[in-house]
């Protein structure tokens, strides 16, 4: 008796996925457990696996968008191992290859072949198959070998070019010769919920931006003391991060107003702090949650942040670690930014920008002296944020920073 595969519920707002790649191919037998697929949701990518041993016959294409519980395909009766895949499928241009004469035959008929979601990273990367050795069954090329290609080991590009059709590229040559392409090629998922999200947050909040800058001078020497028994200790380097989430959960606890939300007609205020810090992954940006972020050391804290962006890098983040958050904090100083104005992430009522590190003159004692200085951004929704309260809020985020004895005196 065939076993119909259905999507799951994901959560409670989630009505639609996406069905991003099959990990296994129409006719292989699966067993119990193993991973059929890749969906992607609003917020994240989650695997989907085989509920009983079977063979597996797909009914949907990769790329499809589908409703909670929309049949995707079934496991059928029988028996075996993975179908091996024909020879004739390799791509033509491949047989006179020098490497492709002296490789190992496979057993299998799967050798140093990708798994669908390795071939679509890999075409990604410009990477060719031969080129990775892979780690699976008989030699198959894994997700995990395809992460670690490295698209510098590559073969030329007429050799690497993917057999698989392209996004779209619309060519213009102009009469000067030269090469204008357009390419082509459909948002995620992921992407186009950021861009709605944004949109609603500029559309439907009264948002205001108002900065400051902070001497780093003194909680860089802090760190440049302690680092290496701070790793030694904890197993962990000591971050930025970790001090700016500690001054900011003081912050909100002496400025409630910047951690509450709004919630029709009443104002929800807060007495912990869950601090959302925004991470950049390869499928666009995401907000993991420290929990009870107050409560914390600077060592949890920086494990905790840790934990989340491996997580967040490899599509592992599950809904529970990216939502409820009551603050943000961004930092586009690693890529190098002097100033923005980040967007809140609603329904929460304020961010922190952080940006990058830059040697300045400031005045110190009545001398000018050369200090590291970061310009800092907070973004608030004036409806609950009065002016009076994000300067404060900012303001108390500065002198933790500056004097980082009194944070972790707590003084």
């Amino acid at each position: 008796m065939s076993i119909e595969i259905k999507i799951p519920a994901i959560g409670e707002s989630i009505t639609e996925v996406t069905l991003t790649t099959w990990l296994k191919e129409d006719g292989d037998y699966v067993e119990e457990g193993d991973i059929l697929c890749e969906i992607e949701s609003d917020k994240a990518t989650v695997e989907l696996p085989a509920e009983e041993s079977g063979v597996l016959k797909i009914g949907v294409e990769d790329g499809t968008e589908l409703e909670i519980g929309a049949v995707i395909g079934s496991l059928e009766p029988g028996e075996g191992s993975a179908k091996p895949k024909p020879a004739a499928e390799a791509p033509a241009e491949s047989a006179p290859e020098p490497a492709a004469a002296s490789a190992p035959a496979a057993t299998g008929g799967d050798k140093n072949f990708p798994s669908p979601a390795a071939r679509k990273i890999l075409d990604e990367k410009g990477v060719s198959a031969s080129d990775v050795q892979g780690t699976g069954k008989d030699g198959r090329i894994t997700k995990g070998d395809a992460l670690g290609a490295s698209a510098g080991s590559a073969k030329p590009a007429a050799e690497s070019k993917p057999a698989a059709p392209a996004p779209s590229i619309e060519q213009q040559v102009p009469m000067g010769g030269g090469s204008r392409e357009v390419k082509r090629e459909k948002m995620s998922r992921l992407r186009k919920t950021i861009a709605k999200r944004l949109t609603e947050a500029k559309n439907s909040t009264a948002m205001l931006t108002t900065f400051n800058e902070v001497d780093m001078h003194n909680v860089m020497a802090l760190r440049s003391e302690y680092k290496e028994a701070f790793k030694d200790k904890h197993d962990i380097g000591l971050g930025f991060m970790s001090f700016f989430t500690k001054a900011c959960t003081i912050a909100l606890s002496e400025v409630p107003g910047v951690n509450a939300q709004i919630d029709g007609e009443e104002i929800v205020y807060h007495d912990f702090a869950d601090v959302g810090i925004a991470v950049s992954t390869p499928k666009g940006l995401v907000v993991p949650v420290v929990r009870n972020a107050e409560s914390l050391s600077l060592a949890q804290i920086e494990k905790e942040i840790r934990r989340l962006a491996l997580k967040g890098r490899d599509g592992k983040l599950t809904l529970d670690e990216m939502t409820g958050g009551t603050f943000t904090i961004t930092n586009g100083g690693v890529f190098g930014s002097m100033l923005s104005t980040p967007i809140i992430n609603i329904p929460q009522s304020a961010i922190l920008g952080m940006h990058n590190i830059v040697e300045r003159p400031v005045a110190v004692k009545g001398q000018v002296v050369i200090h590291p200085v970061m310009y800092l951004a907070l973004s608030y929704d004036h409806r609950i944020v009065d002016g009076k309260e994000s300067v404060t809020f900012l303001k108390r985020v500065k002198e933790l920073i500056e004097n980082p004895a009194r944070m972790l005196l707590d003084v």
